[in-house]
């Protein structure tokens, strides 16, 4: 038969399957991710019309970067840029803050699965009155008291309050890790757009300063004419009015030139006088951007990652609230010494201990906690609903974009065309008007004619390029969802600290360290 010491294991085993058993236990719901709105084909996938026939297209870019996608634009000048954006971008910064902010408040919902212990030391010297007993008629007494305790106390995880609280840090932290991501994204996107805009303008005032040229000779022939009484004054006034209006354009492409050059300054973290960007004689192609299949474009997005983190962080506080429903436990513990003299203290007669618990359940609340699981849960429904709109409004702009490639790659050709013909027209009634059977009239509608064809072909092209860099924003960029960092890889980097010190100089990130598995 077995003695008292064999009892007392015997309890502390059933006591402490007990507690393991309680412990597993976790209320509230579990996760299970909401399905979402995916169509099988895009609608506006590439779709040549009658006006491309014999037109071929810039061979797709199948085998673009994942992470430098801007790298399809075959432009070191870009390339420099972009990658500055991890190291300056201000947005950026404020985004990777917000993602160690998150880490920290993980770490703060795991501290609660553990005890919290505290070491406690006193010494006081006291003098007790004259008339209250026993000194009572003897003048009062004197007395020492010195202690030393360690008190450490524990409130067992009994219904998952903290498991759920942690999970849902967790998956808030994983959001707060796409939605840097997304700001990544939405930035080197912002800064090819402003690029291409800017070699546009580029193109643009190469195209009018040629234009400026040859209108100075067309004036100066027309002036020639006059003098000589081959042709009136209205001639030498038609062209020194189409002169000027072309001069007027080409300063407002500078307007429009500083202005982007600012734009991508702000974005790479840096003031206007410290970027200067040169022009070149280089022309961009517009390049073809091939679409995955919709049901990638879900673990594509970071933005989308964001929302579907927020339903998980959403959903565990369900749980959160539920476990308010349940008793805590609370075991306690204190060790110590006292003694009225120091030389005692250690002694083993000074030692004291205690072991305790308590249980505490509220049994009226008029309706707080039923209220707050009624919050939680249409928080839930609220993040459920925010989460599909993402993926409509991801499904949108791919398909918003897909159109914009084709319809304007058909309005280039056609444009194209147009602008030919202008050519051609021009050529022709200029000499007409050399051999004297047109008026200057229709030299100059012909010239205007043939610009504006030009100026439309360029815009045409810088809106390609533009929707290009959209597209393959709206695709993701070549992020992905596993690029997230795991729940177990948030957690180790918020270890445990017992240092009862907090650090003198506080620590953090100087750069931008993008939160990926390590």
């Amino acid at each position: 038969m077995a003695g008292p010491s064999g009892r007392r294991r015997a309890e502390r085993a059933v006591a402490a399957a007990t507690l393991a058993g309680l412990a597993a236990c976790t209320v509230g719901p579990d996760y299970v991710r909401p399905s979402a709105p995916a169509p099988v084909a895009y609608k506006e996938a590439w779709k040549p019309g009658p006006a491309m026939q014999g037109w071929r297209e810039t061979r797709p870019a199948d085998g673009l970067d994942r992470g430098a996608w801007w790298s399809i634009y075959r432009d070191p000048v870009l390339d420099g840029l972009e990658r500055q954006i991890d190291i300056s971008n201000q947005n950026l910064k404020a985004a990777e803050a917000a993602f160690r902010e998150a880490e920290a408040t993980v770490a703060a919902a795991r501290a609660q699965f553990f005890p919290t212990a505290a070491l406690n030391a006193s010494a006081t010297r006291a003098r007790s009155s004259g008339n209250s007993a026993p000194t009572a008629g003897f003048g009062g007494g004197i007395s020492n008291r010195f202690a030393t305790e360690a008190t450490a106390s524990w409130v067992p995880d009994l219904w998952g309050s903290v498991r759920r609280a942690v999970e849902s840090n967790v998956a808030s932290a994983q959001a707060s890790a796409a939605t840097l991501a997304n700001a990544r994204l939405s930035a080197q996107g912002e800064l090819a757009t402003a690029y291409l805009e800017l070699r546009t303008a580029d193109e643009l005032a190469r195209l009018l300063d040629a234009s400026i040229k040859g209108y100075t000779e067309a004036l100066r022939i027309v002036t020639n004419q006059y003098a000589g009484g081959t042709t009136d004054q209205s001639a030498v006034s038609q062209a020194e009015a189409q002169l000027d209006a072309t001069r007027s354009q080409r300063i407002a492409v500078g307007v429009t030139r500083a202005q982007l050059e600012h734009s991508i300054a702000a974005l790479i973290g840096k003031t206007p006088i410290e970027v200067t960007i040169a022009a070149t004689e280089g022309v961009i192609a517009v390049p073809l951007v091939p679409a995955e299949m919709p049901s990638a474009l879900i673990e594509r997005r970071p933005d989308i990652a964001a929302a579907e983190r927020n339903m998980q962080a959403a959903n565990a506080q369900i749980g959160v609230s539920v476990a308010a429903f349940y008793p805590d436990v609370t075991l306690s513990a204190d060790y110590g010494v006292s003694a009225e003299m120091l030389r005692r203290l250690f002694t083993t007669s000074s030692r004291i201990w205690s072991l305790g618990s308590s249980a505490a359940e509220t049994v009226f609340d008029g309706g707080a906690r039923n209220a707050q699981v009624e919050h939680d849960e249409a928080a839930y429904e609220a993040s459920v609903a925010t989460y599909r709109q993402a993926v409509l409004t991801a499904f949108q702009q791919v398909e918003d974009e897909l159109a914009s490639q084709h319809f304007l790659a058909e309005q280039a050709v056609a444009e194209d065309a147009a602008l030919q013909a202008a050519r051609e027209a021009e050529r022709v009634i200029n000499n007409q008007y050399l051999a004297g059977t047109q008026a200057y009239t229709a030299v100059i509608v012909a010239e205007n004619t043939a610009l504006a064809d030009a100026e439309s072909s360029l815009n045409i092209r810088q809106s390609r390029l533009v929707a290009s860099a959209a597209l393959i924003e709206a695709l993701g960029g070549g992020w992905d969802s596993t690029q997230l960092p795991s729940a177990d890889t948030i957690e180790s980097n918020a270890p445990l600290d017992f240092n009862p010190l907090p650090p003198i100089f506080p620590t953090g990130s100087a750069g931008i360290t993008p939160p990926l598995p390590k």
